[in-house]
């Protein structure tokens, strides 16, 4: 959650001077190769970013909330995205355009180095996760993955979710993740909820993906 490291002030201006827009679901936000023009804050719905592969599937390897923003890295760099990204169901998305951002960020220094701070935290989270992905077994791998996207919440969490979705990010069969999440719910770590996963206690689960 890039922007929310950012000053109030700046988050009103940004927003006060950005547009919105409304995508359907399946409906392409942006695709790899697109100039980095500015970056994303989503205020309704879910993005699922990833890339479109050869055959034309999309692989999803982050789904992103309300509040969740991305394509700030692309900013920075100056160079084309990486990444596509498609709306999950409808959701509304506002361009925080990348001039009017860099300009403005330059009289917000306090928001310059929480915005720095928040970068390496997400980097670390990210390493993270792949490294998980890698190693252990599946459930571990699914647990780890869901300790993560259930955030900072402490105690009791909730992850909006489908099984394919979980199957994409995972790299495996939907009929993996679905065994993968019955060991997790026969452990009493997760309850299944239709395209909803509630996590009774985060600290608990992300132990488990850790053993």
């Amino acid at each position: 959650m890039l922007f929310s490291a950012l000053d109030s002030a700046l988050q009103a201006h940004l927003i006060r001077t950005s547009r919105e827009r409304t995508f359907a679901d399946g409906q392409i936000i942006q695709q790899r190769g697109d100039p980095a023009d500015g970056f994303w804050l989503i205020e309704e719905g879910a993005v699922r970013v990833g890339q479109f592969l050869p055959d034309g599937e999309f692989r999803a390897v982050a789904l992103l909330g309300a509040g969740d923003s991305y394509g700030e890295l692309a900013v920075f760099s100056g160079k084309p995205r990486i990444v596509d990204a498609i709306s999950r169901g409808e959701s509304q998305v506002r361009l925080i355009a990348a001039r009017p951002f860099l300009d403005a960020l330059a009289n917000y220094p306090a928001s310059t180095r929480e915005l720095l701070g928040a970068l390496s935290e997400q980097l670390q989270d990210t390493l993270s996760i792949l490294a998980g992905l890698r190693h252990g077994t599946n459930p571990a791998r699914l647990a780890g993955l869901l300790a993560t996207m259930a955030g900072d919440d402490e105690g009791a969490a909730s992850v909006t979710i489908t099984q394919q979705e979980l199957a994409d990010l995972l790299g495996v069969t939907r009929a993996t993740a679905n065994a993968a999440l019955k060991d997790l719910q026969r452990r009493g770590l997760i309850e299944r909820g239709y395209g909803r996963i509630r996590i009774p206690d985060s600290e608990r689960l992300a132990r488990f993906a850790l053993d």
